[in-house]
């Protein structure tokens, strides 16, 4: 059950993502960075993607590929959905949450790599927004991220 999150930890998170919004193309931007700092991050992602393990993070064959980039879209697209969830839709989004971990232990994801996503999402909120990424945006993302990802983590531990 995704854990209560306060309305400040919520206001925070959906101004810095109001922010990140404002930059054109930005579920293709972001996702680029995002993806690229997970799979320096943790190489193992990429055979997950369907990449070989040693393609470089900065090469033309990744970032011009066309799955690379339906990924990149795709997560983004899921957090805004995620994000618009947080609050009235709370059960619903737990068990969203929980149906995707039980899909991504069948693509392969293991539950340590949660974190290394995580550290991935904050790393590219702070690469978009620059100032404006507080420390106070720091801790409300990690909590936000921590929650979501725990519905999923707790269901792939308990398959």
């Amino acid at each position: 059950m995704v854990k209560e999150i306060s309305y400040s930890t919520i206001s925070n998170v959906m101004e810095d993502w109001e922010s990140v919004k404002r930059t054109k193309d930005y579920e293709k931007v972001a996702g680029t960075k995002l993806f690229r700092r997970l799979f320096d991050k943790c190489p193992q992602a990429k055979l997950l993607f369907g990449f070989p393990i040693d393609i470089d993070v900065d090469s033309p064959e990744l970032l011009q590929s066309k799955r690379f980039i339906a990924q990149a879209i795709y997560f983004w697209n899921m957090i805004d959905t995620s994000l618009n969830m947080l609050g009235p839709d709370i059960e619903l989004l737990t068990e969203i949450m929980t149906e995707l971990g039980t899909k991504h232990v069948v693509y392969g994801v293991k539950p340590d790599m949660f974190p290394i996503m995580g550290d991935a999402l904050v790393w590219t909120l702070k690469e978009m927004l620059g100032d404006k990424f507080t420390e106070e945006s720091e801790e409300s993302w990690k909590e936000t991220y921590g929650a979501l990802s725990a519905d999923m983590i707790r269901s792939m531990v308990s398959k």
